[in-house]
C-alpha cells in the first residue's frame, strides 16, 4: 500500500505536465527520427490537438500540416536530397575558386622555346570586380621567375665535377661515349684556372654530333674545300703552332678578312703545343653559313656524300657568295624543317604577322594586364620558325645577302640560330680588348681595368631603358622587309609618340601586402619617361622603303656615344644585329642590367641563367614596359592615368623598394658572372675542349683518340 501511495502521485503530475504543454501549443518533436518512430496515435494526436483559446488556431494547424507534409517528403527523399546538396556545394566551391584564386604564374610566363610571341591577352591579377582598378593582393610573376632561376643556377654550380674521375663519369653519362684524348690535361688546365663550368658542354657536343656521320677522311677533305669559299678562312695547326690563312678568294674583296680567324688563334695559344695537326674553317662573317635540308640529314644516302670530285659535286654547281636574286635565306632555311611542318607548306608562310588588329574603343578603360604582362623564362633562341613561319618576317637573318651552304660542311661561327649547322666558338669581340666592345678598356694606357672610368654608382644611374646602335639587322634579299627587322621594330616602338595605350601593371606604392593596379597609359608619355633609344647610323638606307627620309621619319636618330655612356643607365637593351650582339659581355661586366632579346645561342649559353645575370626579352619587346614597372615602379604618367595623388611625388618616393633590390641583384650577379665565368681564360678552356673533340673527329682511328682512366 505504501508503495502504491508513493508511485501514485507520479501519474497525475505527468498528465498535468502534458496538459500544460498542450495548452501552450505543444506538438511532438517531429524531426526526421522522432517522426518516423512516432506511433499512429501520437501522429494522430499531433495533427488533431487544438490550441484552446487561440483565434489563430486554424491557421496554425494548416501551417503545421504543411510543415509536416514537407518533413514527410524530405524524409522519403533524404538520400537524393543529400547527394544534390553535396553536388551544388562542390560546384559552387569550384566556381568560386576559378573566379577568385590567383592563376598560376606559368600562365603568364613564356618558356624560352615558347612560340607565342603574339600572345592573346591573359590575366594574372584577376580582380573580383572588373570595374575596379585595385586588384587583390597577389604575387607578381617576376619574383617567382627569379627565385626559380636562381635555384636552377645554384644547383648547376653545385653539381659540377670536382675530380677527374667524376668529370669522366659525367661525360659518359651525358654523351654515352668516352671523353676525347687529352681530357685529363684539359681538366687540369681548367682546375688550375679556377674554371667553374667543367661539365656544361651540351651545346658543343650537339654542334659536333652531325660530323660523327662523316668518315674522318671525308671530314678533312670538306674542311679544306669549304675554306675555299668567300668569307671563310682557315686556321691550321702544324707541329703545335696555329696559323690563320686565306686559302683562295678569287679576287673577292672581304672587309672582315681574318679578324675572327686571328682571334681563334689567340684563344688556343696557351695549349696549342699539346694538339695534333688539324684545320678549322672559320667564318669571317657574323651570319650563320650552313643550312642542310631536312631530307639530306634524314636520308644522307639520297645525296652525294663523296666530295673527292670537289665541292661542286656536293653543291651541284659552283658557289656564288651572294644570292644575286636567285633564292634567299628563308627559302633555304625552311628546307631544314620537317616536310609536314607549316614552313614547308607554302600557304602557311603567307600569313601577315603585322596585320592591324581591331581595337575596342568602348572597352572598360581599367582593363586587365593582358599580353603586355607575359614574361619570358629565357631568350627566343629555341623559337620554332618551322611551326610558325609567319614570324620569320621579324628577324633580319632570314634576309641576309650572303648565300648559305646547303650541305654538311664544317664552319666555325661566333653564334648559331636554330636550324643552322655551324659550330660555335667564342667571339673575337669578347676575347679581345677594343673601345667599342670591352668594359674597362683604357684606350690611353691600352690596358684593361676592373672598373670602367665612365662607370656610375647605382644610386646615380638614370632610371631609363637605353640603346644606341646602327640600323644593321639583315640584308635585302628579298628587298622591302627592312621595317620589320629586330632593331627597326624596337626603335619604332621606342620612338612612338602616339596616344596608343599600353596596359601597365604595377604595385601600388606603400601597400603591404602589395596591391596591383592595371592602367592604360599612352605610348607617347611612356616613351618620353622611360625610353632613351636611337639609331646612330643608317646602313644602306636605300633598302628601306621610302629611303633615308622615311627611315628617319619613323625612327629616332641621335649622335653616336662611347661605350662608357651606357653605364649611366640602369637598363641596357641588347639586340641582335646582323647576328649576335658583340656588346653583351661588356654589358654584363658593368653595374647596369642587360635586357637581352636574341634568337641566337653562343658558346656560353649553357653557362648563364636568364633572370639571374640578365633579363630576357621576347622578340615582340612589348613586355619591356611592365618589366620597368615592376623593378622601378609606376611612372608619373602612369599614376596620372590612374588619377593617383602620388603622381606629383618624386621618383625616389614612388620607386619600388623591393623591385630596386631585385634589379640591383641582377646587376651584381651579371658582373660576378663576367668576373668568374665569362673571363678570357674560360673562353680558352672552351676552345681547348673543342679542339680535343675536333681532333678525335679528325683522326682516322677515332677510338684511339678517346680517353680512359
Amino acid at each position: 500500500m505504501e508503495e502504491v501511495d508513493k508511485q501514485a502521485p507520479a501519474v497525475p503530475n505527468k498528465s498535468k505536465s502534458r496538459l500544460q504543454q498542450q495548452r501552450r501549443g505543444w506538438r511532438p518533436n517531429l524531426n526526421f527520427k522522432n517522426f518516423a518512430r512516432a506511433t499512429d496515435v501520437e501522429r494522430a494526436v499531433a495533427h488533431a490537438l487544438p490550441h484552446p483559446g487561440n483565434a489563430t488556431h486554424s491557421m496554425r494547424s494548416a501551417g503545421k500540416r504543411r510543415s509536416q507534409a514537407l518533413l514527410s517528403f524530405l524524409n522519403r527523399h533524404s538520400g537524393s536530397i543529400f547527394i544534390f546538396v553535396v553536388v551544388i556545394v562542390f560546384l559552387r566551391a569550384g566556381f568560386y575558386a576559378g573566379q577568385n584564386r590567383p592563376e598560376s604564374s606559368s600562365h603568364h610566363v613564356l618558356n624560352k622555346d615558347d612560340t607565342n610571341w603574339f600572345a592573346k591577352p591573359g590575366s594574372l591579377l584577376t580582380p573580383s570586380d572588373s570595374s575596379t582598378k585595385q586588384r587583390a593582393a597577389m604575387q607578381h610573376p617576376i619574383p617567382k621567375l627569379m627565385e626559380d632561376a636562381e635555384a636552377q643556377y645554384k644547383e648547376k654550380l653545385r653539381s659540377q665535377s670536382k675530380t677527374l674521375k667524376a668529370a669522366v663519369a659525367e661525360y659518359k653519362r651525358r654523351y654515352n661515349r668516352d671523353p676525347p684524348k687529352g681530357f685529363d690535361q684539359w681538366f687540369k688546365f681548367a682546375k688550375q684556372n679556377n674554371v667553374k663550368m667543367v661539365d656544361e658542354y651540351d651545346g658543343m657536343v650537339s654542334d659536333l654530333e652531325p660530323f660523327w656521320e662523316l668518315p674522318s677522311r671525308e671530314l678533312r677533305r670538306r674542311s679544306r674545300q669549304v675554306a675555299q669559299l668567300p668569307s671563310i678562312d682557315l686556321v691550321r695547326i702544324t707541329n703545335g703552332v696555329p696559323k690563320a690563312m686565306k686559302v683562295v678568294k678569287d679576287g673577292f674583296d672581304d672587309s672582315e678578312a681574318n679578324a675572327r680567324a686571328h682571334g681563334f688563334v689567340s684563344m688556343m695559344t696557351r695549349f696549342a703545343k699539346r694538339l695534333p695537326d688539324m684545320e678549322f674553317p672559320i667564318n669571317a662573317k657574323a651570319e650563320g653559313r650552313v643550312l642542310v635540308p631536312w631530307e639530306h640529314r634524314k636520308y644522307p644516302n639520297m645525296t652525294q656524300q663523296d666530295s673527292s670530285g670537289g665541292i661542286e659535286t656536293i653543291l651541284g654547281n659552283s658557289f656564288e657568295y651572294d644570292w644575286g636574286g636567285n633564292g634567299n635565306v628563308w627559302e633555304a632555311w625552311r628546307r631544314t624543317c620537317d616536310p609536314s611542318s607549316p614552313a614547308r607548306r607554302l600557304f602557311a608562310s603567307l600569313r601577315n604577322s603585322f596585320a592591324v588588329r581591331s581595337n575596342n574603343y568602348l572597352a572598360e578603360p581599367n582593363s586587365l594586364p593582358g599580353s603586355d604582362f607575359r614574361f619570358m623564362k629565357g631568350t627566343s633562341a629555341k623559337f620554332d620558325f618551322c611551326e610558325h613561319p609567319h614570324a620569320h618576317y621579324t628577324q633580319g637573318h632570314f634576309f641576309s645577302d650572303w648565300r648559305t651552304i646547303p650541305a654538311l660542311y664544317p664552319v666555325f661561327s661566333p653564334a648559331k640560330a636554330k636550324g643552322y649547322s655551324d659550330i660555335r666558338v667564342p667571339s673575337h669581340y669578347y676575347y679581345g680588348s677594343t673601345p667599342a666592345y670591352t668594359y674597362g678598356w683604357d684606350r690611353v694606357n691600352l690596358e684593361l681595368k676592373d672598373v670602367d672610368q665612365m662607370e656610375v654608382p647605382w644610386e646615380d644611374k638614370i632610371d631609363k631603358i637605353f640603346w644606341r646602335g646602327a640600323t644593321t639587322g639583315g640584308g635585302s634579299h628579298p628587298p622591302g622587309f627592312t621595317p620589320q627587322y629586330q632593331r627597326h621594330r624596337f626603335l619604332r616602338m621606342a620612338s612612338d609618340k602616339s596616344d596608343t595605350n599600353r596596359s601597365i601593371t604595377y604595385t601600388v606604392p606603400s601597400t603591404n601586402p602589395p596591391n596591383f593596379v592595371t592602367t592604360q597609359v599612352s605610348m607617347g608619355k611612356l616613351n618620353e619617361e622611360i625610353m632613351d633609344a636611337a639609331f646612330t647610323k643608317a646602313m644602306a638606307p636605300e633598302t628601306y622603303p621610302g629611303g633615308l627620309e622615311a627611315l628617319e621619319a619613323a625612327h629616332r636618330f641621335g649622335d653616336a656615344v662611347p661605350l662608357g655612356r651606357h653605364w649611366s643607365y640602369r637598363y641596357l637593351v641588347d639586340l641582335d644585329g646582323m647576328s649576335y650582339s658583340g656588346r653583351f659581355m661588356a654589358f654584363l661586366a658593368s653595374d647596369s642590367v642587360p635586357i637581352k632579346s636574341t634568337v641566337y645561342e653562343e658558346f656560353y649559353s649553357d653557362w648563364i641563367q636568364p633572370w639571374v645575370q640578365f633579363i630576357p626579352l621576347s622578340s615582340s619587346y612589348k613586355e619591356v614596359y611592365n618589366i620597368y614597372a615592376y623593378f622601378t615602379g609606376p611612372t608619373k604618367a602612369t599614376l596620372e592615368a590612374a588619377n593617383s595623388s602620388l603622381a606629383s611625388t618624386p621618383i625616389e618616393r614612388r620607386r619600388s623598394v623591393e623591385g630596386d633590390k631585385r634589379l640591383r641583384r641582377i646587376a651584381r650577379a651579371g658582373k660576378e658572372w663576367k668576373r668568374t665565368i665569362g673571363r678570357k681564360v674560360d673562353m680558352e678552356v672552351y676552345v681547348y675542349r673543342l679542339c680535343l673533340e675536333w681532333a678525335r673527329l679528325w683522326a682516322d682511328d677515332r677510338e684511339a683518340m678517346s680517353f680512359r682512366l
